[in-house]
């Protein structure tokens, strides 16, 4: 397979994007609403969307609580432009960039929300940006979590293996980020969280055959 930039993987396939997510991706007729259901009702919360792509999530998320303040973060400048033309009146801020580089600030958020997006990343990168995520929640704020898993730590250590052998066999030596999933272990992903500082971490749901939701709590 040919590796492409993840902004232009997703630009390439903007059409009918929503529309496959929901049905071609095991368990997301129903984990999107469940994903929102967990996010806080409180008038004006203020929430961080990592990833946010044209807003799936989301769209369950405004039905539960109209007033919310989005900041959403995405590479793909086409999607957040899907994003915006489906929500013209809704609170939303919305940056172009890696969620890796992009400040969050200090207590400025009431939760946190990544589906679908974070299985693409290296335990080092999610690292570091989970101890951000943590500083950017306000006490007892909460990161939800959704996403693909491995279902091994075979199965784990092969995706980064075959990832590098594409890159290498394709020429490919930036740190540019490439669509190609990398997911890890979900015991891995929460012990990434608790070495953060989440106190509180746990899973809640299982979809299917690897996704899961994990709940991430700072106290």
């Amino acid at each position: 397979m040919k590796l492409e930039r993840m902004d232009d993987f997703f630009a390439a396939r903007i059409e009918g994007y929503d529309e496959h997510m929901r049905r071609d991706i095991e368990g997301a007729s129903a984990f999107y609403a469940f994903t929102a259901a967990l996010l806080p009702k409180d008038a004006d919360a203020v929430v961080l969307d990592l990833g946010c792509g044209t807003g799936l999530e989301l769209e369950e998320y405004f039905a539960l609580n109209p007033t919310a303040q989005i900041t959403g973060i995405d590479l793909s400048d086409v999607m957040l432009r899907e994003l915006k033309a489906k929500f013209p009146e809704k609170k939303l801020t919305l940056i172009c960039n890696s969620y890796f580089d992009e400040p969050f600030g200090a207590a400025c958020f009431d939760a946190a929300v990544s589906v679908e997006s974070l299985h693409h990343f290296t335990a080092e990168k999610k690292a570091a940006l989970y101890a951000k995520l943590y500083n950017a929640l306000k006490k007892g704020g909460i990161f939800i979590l959704t996403d693909y898993f491995a279902e091994s730590e075979e199965l784990e250590k092969e995706y980064f293996r075959n990832l590098e052998t594409l890159k290498r066999e394709q020429g490919i030596a930036d740190d540019a980020f490439y669509h190609y999933d990398t997911p890890l272990l979900v015991e891995h992903e929460m012990e990434l969280l608790r070495k953060a500082g989440f106190p509180e971490v746990e899973l809640l749901q299982k979809w299917g055959e690897s996704t899961y939701t994990v709940r991430a709590k700072k106290c």
